[in-house]
């Protein structure tokens, strides 16, 4: 109980948070946050309308495997993450359309991610806080040079996504009439499956292997409950996750917890909301991926 009390005094020392926020390592971790939201928030809803959480899911803990890889040879773990979910997410995102043979590959592929992980983990020598840090997330990890590996993906990312949009939602929506129409699936596939790796990467170092879903799927989600719109969709998916990094952060501060509880925390309760919202709408206006309309979609290939 005594944890459990200190926890709930801290949580409420506003004088602890703000003393935080005057050092160097929490305006980094809330900048990170701030450009992780983005880009999660912008991906997000692609994700979610192609039905890819669990690919997702999958990326994120082989880029666990190949920052766990990294540490322990003593090299980049920023690189070893962004080079184990590219690979892990390629895989993935040129798979066949049987989706039973895509999930059940995936699982297989990430369990044996996993104990390699894991293994690589026992391995290091290192302190434990790194090992920790690679799971759940820790707001001393996001360094400058990080910063800046994170500015340089956001931009890569928001200039793909801007470029590909349109071809990337139509075949998001329906891929076999998209490929019917010229769409180039499998290019579509592979350049949306390396900006999933990117973000996934970049996830892993900031909030943690085993909560990055709560970034690149929930907010999406709770989005697509309340609109159908695709613009509307992606702008609210930023907000929420806007709203869930960088106030998942703010709230970890006093009671000095991992800030990927409080993010968790923020996002469901985000998608708890909107889930509500969505329920009490009339049937014809409940939102649906399925229904998620197209603007232009007739001239997509002109």
């Amino acid at each position: 109980m005594n944890a459990l009390e200190n926890f709930t005094r801290n949580f409420f020392d506003w004088n602890t948070t703000s003393k935080l926020l005057g050092y160097d390592f929490v305006q980094n971790a809330l900048i990170a946050a701030a450009l992780l939201g983005l880009i999660s928030g912008l991906i997000g809803v692609f994700i979610v309308m192609r039905q890819m959480s669990f690919s997702v899911h999958g990326v994120s803990e082989l880029a666990l495997t190949g920052a766990a890889a990294a540490l322990l040879l003593g090299l980049s773990v920023g690189a070893g993450a962004i080079i184990g979910s590219v690979i892990a997410a390629l895989i993935f995102g040129l798979m066949g359309k049987d989706r039973s043979e895509r999930d059940s590959t995936i699982g297989v592929l990430l369990s044996f991610g996993l104990g390699l992980a894991v293994l690589f983990l026992h391995l290091y020598p290192g302190r434990t806080g790194s090992q920790f840090s690679l799971l759940t997330g820790q707001i001393v990890s996001v360094s400058d040079s990080h910063l800046g590996t994170l500015i340089a993906v956001t931009v890569v990312v928001a200039v793909t996504l801007l470029a590909i949009g349109r071809p990337l939602l139509f075949s998001s929506v329906d891929g076999f009439v998209a490929e019917a129409r010229g769409v180039p699936m499998r290019l579509i596939n592979g350049i949306f499956a390396v900006l999933v790796g990117l973000v996934a990467a970049e996830g892993v170092q900031i909030v943690g292997a085993l909560l990055v879903l709560n970034l690149l799927v929930t907010p999406a989600a709770a989005a697509l409950q309340v609109t159908t719109h695709p613009r509307s969709a992606i702008v609210l998916s930023v907000v929420f996750a806007e709203i869930s990094a960088v106030g998942g952060i703010l709230l970890s501060l006093a009671p000095g917890v991992p800030m990927s509880v409080f993010v968790t925390f923020v996002s469901f309760a985000i998608y708890l909301v909107c889930r509500i919202i969505g329920t009490f709408r009339s049937p014809g206006k409940r939102p649906n991926s399925s229904r998620v309309s197209v603007p232009g979609a007739a001239a997509q290939t002109r």
